[in-house]
């Protein structure tokens, strides 16, 4: 079962909305519940997690006024989760987010798109961090050492991180297939060569006879380094033959 309110709900209306939803439709999987003007409280997400233990994809996008008890209550009423949206929502702390993903342990997908935390999760595949202004190294470390299942990760906008970020990426998410760095200019020929030499270092060397990839379900398939100013062509061609079902954007390199 899936319910989304869409546009055509008042927004003062939403968390009476839900108070009143939660507890008829107990099999409820799929909630859409963004917002343009936030209204959502920590009561409404407590009443989702109380009655729909079944919810599989849930969007609370920018439902600023949740706290952690929130995610506290998810992570024991709605252990399915597998998608989840809470872009925009910025009053989550670490250890929240961490509790939530030590209990929804088949979560996959995790959108935190504006919002300045990050969490933990062996199982989490995709991750939007763009244009977390406040996401350093040691944010995207702990997301490369915690999260080795990661498939896609966007960093777009994240001003703070440089080289060591994408090193630790390369090195520790061996399944890492598309990859978003637009205008995080700190980036320099060091990450890239990184990337170009991941795959050889990710895999048993008898396996390989040489570093490229034999077919498309291998290595990188897309990177935006799109205004990542300080690379330069010859590292943006050592990826490039490294995987050469690459999809890159170039944009506002320098010489290309």
């Amino acid at each position: 079962m899936k319910y989304d309110p869409g546009s055509g709900i008042v927004h003062q209306e939403h968390e009476n909305l839900v108070l009143s939803l939660a507890p008829k439709f107990t099999r409820l999987q799929t909630l859409i519940l963004r917002q343009d003007k936030a209204q959502l409280e920590d009561n409404a997400v407590e009443s989702i997690a109380n009655f729909c233990h079944d919810m599989q994809v849930l969007d609370l996008s920018k439902s600023f006024k949740l706290s952690d008890r929130s995610m506290y209550a998810l992570a024991h009423g709605c252990p399915n989760l597998t998608k989840l949206n809470i872009s925009g929502c910025t009053a989550f702390s670490d250890s929240a987010l961490e509790y939530l993903a030590s209990f929804c342990q088949k979560l996959k997908v995790l959108n935190l798109c504006g919002c300045v935390r990050a969490a933990s999760d062996r199982a989490l595949q995709y991750l939007n961090l763009g244009w977390c202004e406040l996401v350093s190294d040691v944010g995207v470390l702990s997301l490369a050492y915690g999260c080795p299942d990661l498939r896609t990760v966007d960093l777009c906008g994240c001003l703070q991180i440089t080289d060591d970020s994408l090193i630790a990426l390369a090195n520790r998410c061996p399944h890492l297939r598309s990859l978003g760095i637009y205008y995080c200019q700190n980036i320099t020929d060091r990450a890239m060569y990184s990337l170009a030499q991941s795959l050889v270092r990710n895999k048993p060397a008898a396996v390989w006879e040489s570093r490229k990839p034999k077919n498309d379900e291998e290595g990188l398939r897309t990177l935006n380094i799109s205004q990542c100013t300080a690379l330069t062509p010859s590292a943006v061609q050592a990826v490039c033959d490294s995987f050469p079902t690459l999809i890159p954007a170039l944009e506002g390199i320098p010489s290309l």
